[in-house]
């Protein structure tokens, strides 16, 4: 299911130290699936932003909106097809 992790591995920096993610204990990611999409682990802030969105987007009852660190989605850039 899960093939490869796109970017670096979120709890490690360029400089290959340890990083603090806002979860503590899980992490933001991002990942190729074998069917060639891609899934995000992010904060799952849907209630707090869903009241925000702009008028042409939208959230369906089973999506999510996620929280995902800028340092991960612009390390993953690089890695994408």
């Amino acid at each position: 299911m899960f093939k490869r992790r796109i970017g670096a591995h979120p709890h490690i920096d360029e400089g290959g130290g340890a990083v603090d993610t806002h979860g503590k204990v899980g992490c933001p990611d991002v990942w190729e699936l074998e069917s060639g999409d891609f899934a995000v682990i992010g904060i799952d802030k849907t209630l707090e932003l869903m009241p925000h969105l702009p008028q042409d987007a939208s959230c369906g009852p089973d999506e999510r909106i996620v929280l995902v660190d800028r340092r991960i989605l612009v390390g993953a850039k690089g890695n994408l097809p």
